[in-house]
């Protein structure tokens, strides 16, 4: 059975969907925000709350970490401070790490750099996921693959080829990761999204979980996604689409999260087992109705 392990917990194809509520940095550099929305992601029955981290001077040159910034998004003059001013530090991360487990739901982050991946690993945020623009950074998957870190890695922007050689790299020791299809618009158009890459994905890569990480607006997309056999689902989030941030407007609001957890729930419960038989609930209007 395709599986995917972190921690004492197992994501399998037979369980429902496990939907990411991915936070991204719209909390603004604020902990108590971050904490209100991860409370309200778990009231909305989001089965984890994701960050992302970033080791800035690591990950920058200098020339763009200290271009200017004029973005109406902007938190700082330059584009490194504006950055720093959204990531947390090792105490935060903690504390937000002991906030997940008193509300009981899964937390983990994005790695964009060696540094970072050491930081989630050092608080065993498992787990680690790796963004689209890495999904290529062989440097970044043969360094947790060694490891064995479990992976949650997004596709946008790749070719197929890519993808089954970042696949094949991280065979080499194990299969305890998840690949998801995602197209790297924000928002992208629905003509670009291609959810048939997942069936592709599900017959190449066999022993693997499938996912589905959507930046398009509305729910539909990922429960179709999920029909086709995407396990994990990503979806943006916060609690106030109006808030400032690049991601806020094409985050679902806690009415569309709460609507997408329902609606994945009911077609697990719709999907079956694929055997056709007679329901109970057929009797009364078969009665007036079988000749």
């Amino acid at each position: 059975m395709r599986k995917l392990k972190f921690l004492n917990k197992y994501i399998t194809e037979k369980d429902k969907p496990y939907v990411i509520a991915e936070v991204g940095h719209n909390h603004q550099g604020n902990l108590e925000l971050c904490k209100k929305i991860f409370l309200k992601a778990k009231q909305c029955g989001a089965s984890a709350v994701k960050l992302q981290k970033r080791s800035n001077k690591n990950l920058f040159s200098k020339s763009m970490y200290n271009q200017l910034y004029n973005s109406p998004n902007s938190y700082a003059k330059t584009y490194g401070a504006h950055r720093e001013k959204l990531e947390f530090n090792l105490k935060q991360y903690k504390e937000l790490k002991k906030y997940c487990k008193k509300i009981n739901i899964d937390f983990f982050s994005t790695a964009f750099d060696l540094k970072s991946a050491d930081f989630l690993i050092s608080l065993k945020l498992f787990p680690i996921k790796i963004a689209s623009g890495d999904c290529t950074n062989h440097q970044l998957l043969d360094y947790l693959g060694r490891k064995k870190i479990p992976m949650i890695i997004s596709t946008g922007g790749t070719k197929q080829s890519e993808v089954v050689e970042s696949y094949n790299l991280l065979k080499k020791y194990y299969n305890n990761f998840s690949i998801l299809q995602c197209t790297s618009g924000y928002p992208p158009a629905f003509k670009d999204l291609n959810l048939n890459v997942i069936k592709t994905y599900k017959r190449i890569f066999n022993d693997i979980l499938i996912g589905y990480s959507g930046h398009e607006n509305g729910i539909s997309m990922p429960i179709s996604a999920y029909t086709l056999g995407a396990q994990i689902i990503e979806k943006h989030f916060t609690i106030d689409r109006t808030l400032k941030g690049t991601d806020q407007s094409l985050s679902l609001g806690p009415s569309g999260m709460s609507r997408l957890v329902r609606d994945l729930n009911r077609a697990y419960d719709a999907l079956g087992d694929g055997v056709k038989k007679f329901n109970e609930c057929e009797i009364e209007p078969l009665k007036k109705m079988v000749k």
